[in-house]
């Protein structure tokens, strides 16, 4: 047998394996491929098929894999998967390569959106050639349409809804049949191209297909909780909840052939409207577009787009609007070239002519930012033109008086630190878990929150306590349970509110399992959760459980829920847009669910708005704002999925790579999280699908995102540092964010492609082959040094330093701990109360007894927390750990001159 034959005989024996996969999508796509080929040799004869027998097998094989999966999209769908599965039950084997070919094609390249061939047989049908093979530009979408019709019902019914599209149509859709409860949970998690659902009066609980080979990738409990002989209004609602509860900005419509009238009346907030069954299809058609049109406004970018194309005469600032400075210019015409004749027509100074203030907009920037609200589960949202690092001084200021006291994690970013001290708040840092082996803080746990928050209470200001601001997730990806930080803090102190840094997050939402996780998604279960009836008799058991005086050590070991009685919600998320969603540099959201927030913060909020907000934005970030809202809301599930798809094909290039894995490896959900804050068991929930990923993250304390992958190097014998610049950014253009002594942070975003990733695999190669052959001609000294070098790397780093304490001059009083960054801060712009201190000074001075105060901040960037803060005690632990930093940028310190610190008499005035 030569090689071909041999290869051939390889590909049919393969069968394809769900477990390998980490998504349906990736599943499908394989599968199409492999059925491509097999009908290639299956038509080609014995001189290409060398195992005919093994071959029809497979074919076999792929469809039965395929049946189910292609029940949930309507191209190719049922109808296309049948008219295959025909060819080859008469033997057509040469129309049936063809035929394979011509949808994989279409499948692969997304050409079905615009254009594509109807089935042989079905040229009249609507539901698998939603274009009839003409072009179009128009968006594409599907309507699931749940009801138990036959095949002849199903296809009338999609005649007659084609005969309803008309030419000035904004959008073109297509229809996928789900006959159960059970078809239509997994088609809405499998297919993205679903927007809108419509529940007819008659379908199954059960699904009459095997969907063991789709449901182990997701979590689907509700669907084993439906009682029989329900009627149809209660029915329609669970199906409702389970599909608004998984993907949220779908419009639900319901089709009943009883009273509609008292239907209505019964229906859940997630329905759009109810139609009668025998009324006809002309409104559903109608609101179905209506529905997807609404979603699809970006009333910003279209007022943009329409001031760029008026005739204007500018007699204001900005003399590079309209392009009038640049046009012309004989001395960089290249701006022009280079960013194009668009970005100048819609540059303006403009507050008016439809174009809205960002400081008090009243039109379309407006409704943009309440379109944003909505998509975000928001109660109100806030355009921010400077970053997050704005937003986060923005939140604090509004909610943060001059000594009221804020609960923070020491790591959270440098912004936060400048707006606490703006603020004049006094701060109680929060100490992380610390990873020491790959140089890196975890996350705050609960407990550490309460026993601060205990500590506070016995210091007698508790009263005085405002706010508590975490980092969701966290640089490295650790993401707490908001729901359950939050309903504990509020158990001791039912007015605090929450300020959850989401900067890189903000795609969080638009996945079902890691929504629940967002603040904003915590914040709406608390409310709907205390504003249920049983949850008073869930409190006062409670309460009767801890008794009348429950000491702290008591509070610390339960799991604590608030009074519903005094409780109130308020949550803050402040979001980078541009780091994880579509936006320009700099666009960031602050999003609010604050109970309290009219007659509380609306009036510090928009004064803190107006202090950090510039009163010249740029309205291009602006509109890029707008539009990455609208393609959150239609492709945010769909991207977000292929995101998580790409990180564990990265992770598996890796792993199962003969050369790379002996010296490179992913870190694990066990090696970021200790096992006390994973009660679920779950060591990786990337490799087990997301029904396993979801348990994990229902029930843990911490999870780990599975976008972002921590390479640990340490067995190279290179530094994290040196790996990031020498190898990957300066020879090959690859960039990574965040290293330590021994890791490198990589995230996949909804940018990533698999070019993208197969380009990353391949420099790794090169870089480990070519340690390779330096190992193999080093010298025994050499060797030697290299070998320390990889177990220096392998081994634990020196502790990092949890926060010293505040000097007692910046503390409120002796018996508080909470500190007062601001008088620290400013105490240093008098030079004659600071001095520099090399690290080697400062630990001889530590010996004699001296205590030693910072003046300033000093934080390493990345990840951009500070080590020091103005008016913390210098440790040694602190000289260790900034000794043993390989960041090259280091704000606020330099090693030549040393640390900025309080002269001893300033401190002792």
């Amino acid at each position: 047998m030569d090689n071909r034959a041999a290869e051939a005989e390889l590909a049919t024996s393969a069968p394809l394996t769900a477990s390998v996969y980490n998504s349906v999508g990736q599943m499908r796509a394989d599968a199409w491929s492999s059925l491509e080929e097999l009908a290639r040799r299956w038509a080609g004869g014995p001189s290409v098929d060398v195992s005919p027998q093994r071959t029809a097998q497979r074919l076999e094989e792929l469809f039965g894999l395929l049946a189910p999966i292609e029940n949930c999209w309507a191209f190719p769908g049922k109808t296309g998967l049948g008219e295959l599965r025909r060819l080859y039950e008469i033997g057509d084997r040469q129309r049936l390569a063809q035929r394979v070919m011509e949808l994989n094609r279409v499948l692969g390249t997304d050409t079905y959106r615009t254009a594509s061939p109807p089935p042989a047989g079905q040229e009249d049908a609507v539901g698998e050639a939603p274009h009839a093979g003409v072009s179009s530009d128009k968006p594409y979408f599907e309507v699931l349409v749940v009801g138990d019709l036959d095949e002849t019902e199903a296809a009338t019914l999609r005649k007659r809804l084609c005969r309803l599209r008309r030419e000035d149509d904004e959008f073109i859709y297509n229809i996928v049949m789900a006959p159960s409860f059970e078809d239509a949970v997994i088609a809405t998690l499998v297919n993205d191209r679903v927007q809108a659902v419509v529940i007819r009066h008659r379908f199954a609980n059960r699904s009459e297909h095997n969907l063991q080979v789709v449901r182990r990738f997701f979590d689907d409990p509700v669907t084993d909780k439906i009682p029989q002989g329900q009627p149809f209004e209660q029915r329609a609602q669970l199906l409702g909840a389970r599909l608004h509860a998984v993907r949220p900005e779908l419009d639900l419509y319901l089709m009943a052939e009883a009273s509609v009238e008292r239907t209505a009346g019964t229906l859940s907030q997630h329905f759009a409207r109810v139609f009668h069954a025998r009324e006809g299809l002309l409104d559903l058609h109608l609101s179905i577009l209506h529905g997807i049109g609404d979603r699809y406004r970006a009333p910003f970018f279209t007022a943009l787009r329409a001031h760029s194309q008026r005739p204007t005469g500018v007699f204001h600032a900005l003399p590079i609007s309209r392009g009038t400075s640049v046009i012309n210019s004989h001395w960089i015409p290249e701006m022009v070239r280079f960013y194009g004749l668009n970005t100048f027509l819609a540059e303006t100074s403009a507050t008016s002519g439809g174009l809205d203030s960002l400081l008090e907009p009243t039109g379309p920037l407006k409704e943009a930012q309440n379109l944003a609200a909505q998509a975000f589960g928001a109660r109100q949202t806030y355009f921010v033109t400077n970053g997050t690092s704005t937003a986060n001084k923005i939140v604090v200021q509004a909610l943060v008086r001059p000594g009221d006291i804020v609960l923070v994690d020491r790591n959270c970013h440098k912004s936060h630190h400048y707006g606490l001290m703006l603020a004049g708040a006094h701060v109680v840092y929060l100490d992380a878990y610390p990873l020491d082996r790959y140089g890196m803080y975890g996350a705050v746990p609960v407990k550490e929150i309460k026993r601060k928050l205990l500590m506070l209470r016995r210091e007698g200001i508790l009263h005085r306590v405002k706010l508590l601001l975490l980092t969701n997730c966290t640089f490295d990806g650790i993401v707490y349970n908001p729901s359950r930080v939050m309903e504990e803090c509020l158990a001791l102190k039912p007015d605090l509110a929450f300020l959850w840094d989401e900067a890189w997050f903000a795609f969080a939402h638009f996945h079902p399992v890691y929504r629940r996780r967002t603040a904003m998604a915590g914040a709406r279960e608390m409310v709907d959760r205390f504003r249920d009836a049983h949850y008073a008799d869930e409190y006062s058991a409670h309460r009767q459980q801890l008794g009348d005086n429950p000491d702290d050590e008591c509070l610390l070991s339960q799991r604590l829920i608030p009074d519903p009685d005094t409780v109130r919600v308020r949550v803050y998320a402040t979001q980078s847009t541009h780091k994880t969603l579509t936006s320009l540099r700099q666009g960031s959201m602050i999003h609010v669910f604050d109970q309290d927030f009219r007659h509380k913060a609306a009036e510090t909020f928009r004064e803190a708005y107006m202090t950090h907000t510039s009163t010249s934005p740029n309205y291009q970030i602006i509109a890029s704002l707008d539009l990455g809202r609208r393609q959150a809301v239609f492709e945010g599930f769909e991207l977000v999925q292929k995101q998580l798809e790409q990180a564990g094909v990265l992770r598996d290039a890796i792993d199962q790579h003969p050369l790379l894995s002996r010296y490179l490896r992913f870190l694990t959900t066990p090696d970021l999280i200790p096992a006390e804050f994973r009660p679920s068991g779950v060591d990786q929930p990337l490799r087990t699908g997301l029904s396993i990923m979801a348990t994990a993250w229902e029930k843990d304390e911490f999870v780990l995102d599975p976008a972002r992958a921590t390479l640990h190097v340490g067995l190279t014998g290179i530094d994290g540092d040196t790996f990031k610049h020498e190898h990957l950014m300066d020879r090959y253009g690859v960039q990574v964010n965040k290293t330590t002594r021994n890791t490198l942070l990589f995230m996949t975003n909804i940018g990533t492609t698999r070019s993208a990733v197969a380009y990353l695999i391949e420099v790794l190669v090169k870089i480990v082959e070519e340690l390779e052959e330096r190992i193999e001609d080093m010298s025994p000294a050499e060797r030697t040094v290299h070998h320390r070098r990889v177990r220096a790397l392998s081994d634990p780093s020196t502790g990092l330093p949890d926060f010293s304490a505040f000097h007692a001059k910046f503390r409120p009083a002796v018996n508080i701990s909470a500190g007062d960054l601001r008088q620290a801060f400013y105490r240093a712009y008098d030079d004659t109360q600071c001095e520099y201190l090399t690290a080697q000074k400062v630990t001889e001075a530590l010996a004699d007894g001296r205590e030693i105060v910072s003046a300033t901040f000093v934080t390493p960037y990345p990840p951009g927390f500070p080590v020091l803060v103005p008016g913390q005690l210098i440790s040694q632990a602190v000289l260790t750990y900034m000794d043993d930093l390989d960041t090259r940028e280091i704000h606020g310190y330099v090693p030549e001159v040393g640390y900025r610190v309080f002269t001893q008499s300033a401190v002792n005035m």
